[in-house]
């Protein structure tokens, strides 16, 4: 447990070097030592006074506070991180899994099986009790800010994107919130399309979509791209979330943004089929790509659910985006949730440590380990347009997560369930919510499928 007081000294904390704000610390940090060069940890002691950190100091070196007595509380080596962000979700989607699960674990049979759901059960207080659900979770696990794309088509969107608004009001105090349209790109070019993006202009939000590959494709893109420039808003779009080499929505996406000399900033998503495409072609892309100062976020965990599935045969990639070539290349590279509990995504919890965890595993990202830390706090913070977030420096808000784990091996071998989660230095409740919170929502479809259980030879019930 933390003091009740504003003013404490966190001691002997392992910090990330790459999410230090090195030049906001007082000089004589500047002899902080690391923990090893494969680590790369500075070990400080950081002072938190007022809901700010106040001073940032290699541990042990100098008194931290002239104002006499402060409280300490000894983190023996333990890591600090700042809050999490989490930059491309599916609230609106999420945990339906129990009424509507996905057939056979398809990317079709995800589309299809969410589109029923939705017709049959997504009004204001579904809708509304699925995204406060993973609010609480996200929050729960340490999550600062958070963006979400929603169904943004016809009348669903006008619930949706109202539920968004009010969800986005209450917890204005706890969760940065931005919300994506979510339709295909052809939508725009209706007069409806034109409408939603007034309405994503109207909250604040980014103009998004999905792009695939079809004969009207650069049609559809500058139109998006002239709603965009018109009422000044971001882009954030679904590209080629696929194992078919033929389909280059990014490269598109990045030649539209060239040729509009467009100077906001875009987000692309997914990118899987850029791993199966040959050496030139990734070349050309990422080159465009760089050029259009596009930064790509990566859902490693639903990549990995959905992509090469076929019945009886296992998987033969792991569904992720180039993430290594990416970077090198200069281009900024995030990872996040996306979808939690639902037909794209079965599992999940809302936890960006558990997103962090399964992309190192999954795409390799020790053997160096160098920056990678960045890809849930500080590269997604900044492409999301938010400079005090997901970093820690002196000055910013002590919004912190304090874990007992000293190294990456310890951090991501254990679930971490007993992490510290400060918001601006105060210690929260970091509880997570029932799923019995959604019982209701599920009743009717539960009881009928316990009912075709109970029909099959061999069932037991005890």
């Amino acid at each position: 447990m933390l003091p009740s007081t504003s003013n404490y000294l966190l001691k002997n904390g392992r910090v990330p070097a790459s999410l230090l704000e090195m030049k906001l610390i007082a000089p004589s940090a500047s002899t902080v030592a690391t923990t090893g060069s494969e680590n790369n940890f500075c070990l400080v002691d950081l002072e938190i006074a007022a809901g700010a950190i106040a001073q940032i100091i290699p541990a042990g070196t100098k008194p931290v506070s002239s104002s006499g007595d402060i409280s300490v509380v000894d983190l023996q080596g333990g890591l600090v991180w700042p809050c999490f962000v989490d930059m491309h979700t599916h609230l609106d989607k999420g945990h339906i899994w129990e009424r509507s699960p996905n057939p056979d674990g398809t990317f079709g049979g995800a589309l299809e099986t969410v589109r029923a759901d939705a017709e049959k059960h997504w009004n204001a207080e579904d809708v509304y009790r699925r995204m406060q659900f993973g609010l609480k979770c996200s929050y729960a696990h340490g999550t600062k800010a958070i963006r979400t794309h929603i169904d943004s088509a016809g009348e669903q969107g006008t619930v949706s994107l109202a539920v968004f608004e009010a969800l986005q009001a209450e917890w204005g105090d706890r969760l940065i919130m931005q919300a994506v349209s979510l339709v295909s790109l052809d939508y725009f070019l209706t007069p409806a399309g034109e409408k939603l993006a007034d309405r994503i202009a109207q909250i604040g939000g980014i103009l998004g979509g999905v792009a695939y590959m079809n004969p009207d494709l650069d049609k559809q893109l500058d139109r998006v791209f002239a709603l965009a420039k018109e009422r000044n808003l971001n882009l954030d779009f679904h590209t080629d979330e696929s194992d078919d080499p033929e389909s280059v929505t990014l490269r598109e996406v990045a030649k539209t943004a060239i040729r509009h000399e467009f100077s906001g900033q875009i987000i692309c998503g997914h990118c899987c089929s850029l791993a199966v495409q040959p050496p030139d072609l990734v070349t050309e892309t990422l080159e465009l790509v760089k050029q259009a100062n596009i930064g790509i976020v990566s859902l490693p965990m639903c990549n990995l659910y959905l992509q090469d599935r076929q019945s009886g045969r296992t998987p033969r990639w792991r569904g992720v985006t180039l993430l290594h070539e990416l970077k090198a290349a200069g281009i900024p590279v995030a990872v996040a949730s996306d979808n939690c509990r639902d037909p794209f995504y079965g599992f999940g919890d809302h936890d960006v440590l558990e997103v962090f965890n399964m992309s190192v595993r999954i795409a390799h990202l020790d053997r160096p380990w160098e920056d990678w830390p960045r890809t849930v706090t500080t590269t997604p913070a900044d492409l999301m347009g938010l400079q005090n977030v997901g970093r820690i420096g002196v000055g910013l808000p002590a919004d912190l997560i304090l874990f007992k784990a000293r190294n990456f091996s310890e951090l991501l071998s254990r679930s971490q369930r007993d992490r510290t989660v400060l918001r601006q230095g105060r210690e929260i409740d970091t509880t997570l919510p029932d799923y019995r919170e959604l019982d209701d929502l599920l009743q009717e479809e539960s009881a009928v499928e316990t009912a075709a259980i109970q029909t099959k030879p061999g069932w037991c019930a005890g």
